[in-house]
């Protein structure tokens, strides 16, 4: 009976939902099934970074709003497929890489650079290889710190 509880958990969750989510464009870069990535980020991303991506500030860094800015620095865009919920989740390549970019366009595309180009599973399967651990706390730090000197460079 087992294969009953996933879509008994996917409609309590609205999982089921055959939309994008709300406020989303009808196409999304990088994105086959905006209702599957949407299904994937409730099972394997929301349960730490919360509904709305705010996360929580002792454990769980922000995406809303926020995790774009990775994408305008050296060493950001690895380190979004790095980040140890990232590269150890419990997902194919294809279906993370979907997930990082509708993660991207749904919490923050203000910050989306103009050029953006989407993750792809062959870029994802070869930065998850090397997840990063004990480093990833220093590593986000070092890229934020990073975000202040580059905002500051192009003003």
């Amino acid at each position: 009976m087992r294969w009953l509880a996933v879509p008994a958990l996917m409609l309590a969750t609205g999982a089921a939902v055959a939309t994008p989510g709300p406020g989303l464009p009808d196409t999304m870069p990088g994105v086959a099934n905006p209702a599957r990535a949407r299904q994937n980020w409730i099972l394997a991303c929301q349960g730490c970074h919360r509904a709305d991506a705010t996360g929580t500030p002792q454990t769980t860094p922000t995406m809303a709003g926020f995790v774009g800015r990775f994408l305008h620095v050296p060493g950001g865009r690895e380190y979004l497929a790095q980040v140890p919920g990232v590269a150890t989740a419990a997902l194919s390549n294809d279906a993370l890489a979907e997930v990082l970019n509708w993660s991207l366009i749904r919490f923050d595309p203000a910050h989306l650079p103009g050029d953006f180009t989407p993750y792809t599973s062959a870029e994802v399967g070869r930065l998850r290889m090397k997840p990063l651990r004990t480093e990833a706390a220093a590593t986000r730090a070092g890229l934020v710190a990073r975000f202040k000197i580059e905002g500051k460079q192009q003003k």
